[in-house]
């Protein structure tokens, strides 16, 4: 069996263009214009580069797009003032503060100054808490990028025996959250879980999440299972030449690809899904904020 490939570029395009589609009738039906804040504090090359780009597909889609560029040694009360203006301003409807911060900042005060209805990165204790209890919620990026890609290769997911590999309250937590809600049986693996290669095997989907670099072998997947990858890891690449490295997730892809139905890649797979889902956060915030209908087919 050759998987199929799940193009995660492809898929979150087209959710860009659902979420452009809808940002016009905001501004065409209701006079109103998504706007996105995002809070930059120091200078980590990683976070500058995932700004830029955040920046420019807001913009692309027809949305505000408002950045705030803070020195490393920002006090704390200077960025939770910042927060408190975005909070109370009526064209903000998303606000995301990049991490990680400098390690004087604390990050759990921080993110949970946000208003819980601007959080468009799904990581307020509210929105933890809504989520998990199969309220409405904001959703975490990464995990709603997953389920948008699963929902559409299966249709239905009920019934269906999930594996998450990772805890995070990133990933792994809210991924088993989401698929719980669509009534798959799940259960959620981590470096303690026992016989973790039988846990897996029995998966009809598999979620890798773990962070560590091809850590799930092709013996693992059960014939025909569907494969999301969520990790990017660099590895050394010595035979690109010297200093050179490349990029690949946490299942070693050729073995996995050789057993699965189908297959997330790394890159090309969960990683665009990421922003694509920023983006259509905002415009359900948005919609919620003006008391409209939200967008079909952009949530949980």
């Amino acid at each position: 069996m050759t998987a199929m490939i799940i193009d995660g570029k492809e898929f979150a395009a087209r959710v860009r263009a659902k979420v452009a589609g809808h940002v016009t009738r905001l501004k065409d039906q209701h006079g109103v214009t998504p706007g996105l804040a995002v809070v930059l504090v120091g200078e980590d090359p990683a976070s500058q580069v995932y700004v830029r780009s955040k920046g420019k597909m807001t913009v692309e889609v027809g949305m505000k797009s408002v950045e705030h560029k803070l020195e490393a040694d920002t006090s704390e009360a200077e960025l939770l003032d910042l927060i408190a203006r975005l909070n109370n301003d009526p064209e903000i409807h998303g606000i995301l503060v990049q991490l990680p911060l400098p390690k004087h900042l604390d990050e759990d005060l921080v993110i949970n100054s946000i208003s819980p209805a601007k959080d468009v990165d799904g990581f307020h204790i509210s929105n933890v808490g809504l989520l998990g209890t199969g309220q409405k919620s904001m959703v975490p990026c990464t995990p709603l990028g997953c389920l948008m890609m699963l929902r559409d290769h299966h249709g239905s997911l009920s019934g269906m025996d999930a594996v998450v590999i990772g805890r995070s309250n990133i990933v792994g937590k809210p991924m088993a959250q989401l698929l719980l809600g669509d009534s798959c049986t799940v259960t959620i693996a981590h470096s303690r879980t026992k016989d973790l290669a039988d846990v897996v095997r029995r998966a009809d989907i598999v979620v890798a999440a773990v962070g560590r670099p091809e850590m799930v072998p092709g013996d693992w997947i059960k014939e025909g299972a569907t494969v999301i990858d969520v990790g990017i890891n660099r590895l050394d690449a010595p035979e690109k030449g010297e200093g050179k490295t490349r990029l690949v997730g946490d299942v070693d892809y050729d073995s996995c690809a050789a057993r699965a139905g189908a297959i997330t890649p790394v890159p090309g797979g969960v990683g665009p899904m990421t922003i694509a889902c920023l983006l259509a956060n905002t415009v359900t915030a948005c919609c919620r904020a003006n008391g409209l209908d939200e967008p079909e087919g952009l949530t949980a």
